[in-house]
């Protein structure tokens, strides 16, 4: 088991790339703490893990809020003593021209997909610098390599994640500390339910690709940092 022994937090975990990060952390042994607005969803995911053998605690959390974060830290603290691993896969999406983009959507966005990662990573940092290890791997988006119309501010949301996760990368260098950014391709999640114009979701990847795309990069030795992996599928669908 690749994780055994680990703790590992994982936001957006109710549902999409989240739950399955956190079903897939906690097969392979990890001790997985749950986080996301929806307390519902988290106690089912919660329930679904335990009934299958592995260990999860379900934390309500608004990652846009400073004090939730550190609410979530500190449960998680209290419950483990330790963070071993942190992925950030809580994210929102809305798409249209800019034209016709609303001040509302535009700060929704940045909010969740950067002002949340960074609340989250800045959250995790002492005691991971404390036990001289860690990962956490930021979930972005193929959009910071491939320009898609409509996006606008979804984009600027995972470039200034793909920035500040490089950044973020080199100063937990000496200590030990790993930084990765998992940029997905289109992934069949709930965020498209609903959404007109999507892409063919039978030829999108699966949240469970890329929860093992995680596990790969969590699960690597200490001597090695895979920092950036670009996962598509394989018909190049965005």
């Amino acid at each position: 088991m690749k994780l055994a022994g680990q703790v590992a937090v994982v936001t957006g975990g109710g549902r999409g790339i989240g739950r399955a990060v956190a079903r897939t952390f906690a097969r392979e042994g990890a001790s997985v703490v749950l986080a996301a607005r929806s307390g519902r969803e988290l106690d089912a995911v919660a329930r679904e893990i335990t009934a299958s053998g592995g260990r999860a605690l379900a934390v309500a959390t608004d990652v846009r809020q400073e004090p939730a974060v550190a609410a979530l830290l500190a449960r998680t603290m209290a419950e483990h003593g330790r963070v071993d691993v942190l992925v950030t896969a809580a994210g929102v999406a809305a798409f249209g021209p800019v034209r016709e983009l609303t001040t509302a959507d535009w700060d929704h966005m940045l909010s969740v997909n950067l002002r949340g990662a960074f609340l989250c990573c800045r959250a995790v940092l002492p005691p991971m610098i404390a036990a001289g290890r860690g990962t956490i791997v930021n979930v972005g988006s193929v959009v910071t390599s491939r320009t898609l119309t409509g996006s606008a501010a979804y984009t600027t949301s995972k470039y200034g994640l793909l920035g500040f996760s490089r950044v973020l990368a080199e100063e937990m260098r000496p200590h030990g500390v790993r930084v990765g950014v998992l940029s997905a391709g289109a992934t069949d999640t709930p965020l498209w339910d609903g959404m007109s114009g999507a892409p063919d979701r039978a030829r999108m990847l699966t949240g469970d690709q890329v929860a093992e795309a995680a596990l790969w990069m969590v699960g690597l030795g200490p001597n090695a940092a895979l920092e950036e992996m670009t996962l598509l599928p394989a018909g190049g669908v965005l």
